[in-house]
């Protein structure tokens, strides 16, 4: 079966991580937050966060605005903002291969922080929509939501590749009879795509 569509994560492929562990531990190490208080107040809310349910406002007031702080929270917003850096190579090579097929991200982000990395770094001018959870109100690697963006998409299983960083959610979209690419780096993703006849 030919390949017909192409779903991006864009966290750890196309852009760094926007608010992953590694992000998170930078940011509240430069503000002097208890990284522990920290972590437990975002488990409990990064949920609803991710599943449009929970403004980033509303995630702000209840993981670092709770009591006083010597900074705002547009001060801890631009820190957020600022880790979101493009993977030059990935984005470039994706930017290309845009102009040939059918392109559509598949994340997990929340509303805010997702509509500010698409803005800023023109990802809508090569994904025709995005399937993120935000939006959808389910989080990968659930396999109903592969299954919806596919039915969006109105994309058999088959015709379908995912790129992700993550094993568990390639594995996830390969459960539901997607060809899914674990990325590692441009050069393997490039490589791994011809090879289903994405060039």
């Amino acid at each position: 079966m030919t390949i017909r569509a192409v779903f991006w994560d864009i966290g750890g492929v196309l852009l760094t991580n926007g608010w992953d562990r590694e992000q998170r531990a930078e940011v509240v190490t430069r503000f002097g937050l208890n990284a522990e208080d920290f972590a437990e107040r975002h488990k409990l809310a990064v949920p609803e966060l991710e599943r449009g349910r929970m403004s980033l406002a509303a995630y702000l007031d209840q993981t670092v605005f709770y009591t006083g702080r010597p900074f705002t929270s547009e001060d801890f917003r631009a820190a957020m903002e600022a880790a979101s850096q493009p993977q030059a190579a990935t984005l470039a090579f994706a930017r290309d291969l845009g102009q040939r097929w059918r392109m559509y991200s598949l994340n997990n982000e929340g509303r805010d922080l997702n509509e500010y990395r698409i803005r800023t770094y023109g990802l809508d001018e090569f994904l025709l929509a995005f399937f993120t959870s935000c939006y959808l109100g389910l989080l990968k690697p659930n396999p109903a939501m592969y299954r919806l963006a596919l039915d969006l998409a109105h994309v058999r299983p088959e015709e379908a590749v995912m790129v992700d960083d993550r094993p568990q959610n390639a594995e996830a979209a390969r459960s539901v009879g997607m060809h899914a690419v674990h990325y590692q780096h441009a050069e393997q993703l490039r490589a791994e795509l011809a090879a289903l006849g994405v060039a």
